[in-house]
């Protein structure tokens, strides 16, 4: 194989790639990592699914984290109440 076959099979090969990236949505990121494109509602939705989980994490954080038995005072605060 002489060079200039080289050539165009290594065109040939990089062009069928990127129409096969394009027909399955398939993006490159600047690491080199391949991101799969998502549709808009469902992105939407793991937003919110991540938001909600962010909150929960910070919930636990906070309880793990209770220095001053703050915690432990309001519970008992509502015990009382009851």
């Amino acid at each position: 194989m002489n060079p200039f076959e080289m050539v165009v099979l290594i065109v040939a090969i990089t062009a069928v790639a990127s129409v096969l990236r394009a027909r399955y949505g398939i993006g490159r990121s600047r690491g080199g990592r391949q991101d799969i494109a998502v549709p808009d509602a469902e992105a939407s939705r793991m937003r919110d699914e991540i938001r909600a989980l962010k909150d929960r994490v910070a919930v636990l954080e906070r309880l793990a984290t209770d220095d001053n038995n703050s915690l432990e005072r309001e519970i008992e605060r509502l015990r009382d109440k009851a």
